[in-house]
């Protein structure tokens, strides 16, 4: 089955390939999709379901699409549907990591969590997948594998941040990995 996943991110697309062995996934360059789709809504939900709906409307495909967000209690749920744009336009990861610590200076709380969702459109139905991941903003980056806020986010339960993990370890328990198992588990269905 050949579904697109609506990203132009190859450590996205690489992380959840592997967690979809059966699947011939394609990314939004292997489609031909060059132009950005505005992630308008105020929602995770919105965006994700914008994403999708792009792909299947003007490419024909099945596709599924996410968006995630970082909640960090301290900050009243910031950066969370901006994550990727918190320090701006430009969506640079150091940059939005510097202003989340810098925001987070002083506040004793450190508590946070990711949380994805998949909009998955295949069959004329739109199906949505969720997944939470709880931990915490450490005061310094830790490790050199992952994206995005991986280096300062410890997962609960965990000594290490996401970006100390093998892709394999982080899939197992991160938010983006335990949504793929839901969608996983439908696909599996069908």
């Amino acid at each position: 089955m050949k579904i697109v996943f609506a990203t132009h991110n190859p450590n996205k697309l690489k992380e959840v390939a592997a967690l979809l062995p059966n699947i011939d996934l394609l990314s939004l360059t292997d489609i031909g999709c060059t132009e950005e789709i505005p992630e308008t809504a105020d929602t995770l939900e919105g965006n994700a379901q914008i994403k999708a709906n792009h792909v299947t409307e003007k490419y024909g495909y099945p596709c599924f699409a996410d968006d995630t967000g970082l909640l960090v209690t301290a900050l009243n749920g910031e950066p969370g549907v901006y994550s990727a744009r918190y320090a701006g336009e430009d969506g640079n990861a150091e940059k939005n990591m510097d202003l989340l610590l810098t925001n987070l200076k002083g506040k004793s709380d450190r508590s946070a969590y990711f949380k994805t969702i998949i909009c998955l459109n295949l069959n004329n139905q739109q199906h949505l997948f969720e997944g939470v991941c709880d931990g915490e903003i450490l005061k310094e980056r830790q490790g050199l594998e992952g994206f995005g806020y991986d280096p300062i986010f410890k997962p609960k339960g965990f000594d290490s941040s996401f970006a100390e993990m093998s892709l394999a370890a982080k899939g197992k328990i991160s938010h983006r990995g335990l949504a793929v198992q839901k969608l996983i588990e439908f696909l599996q269905k069908i």
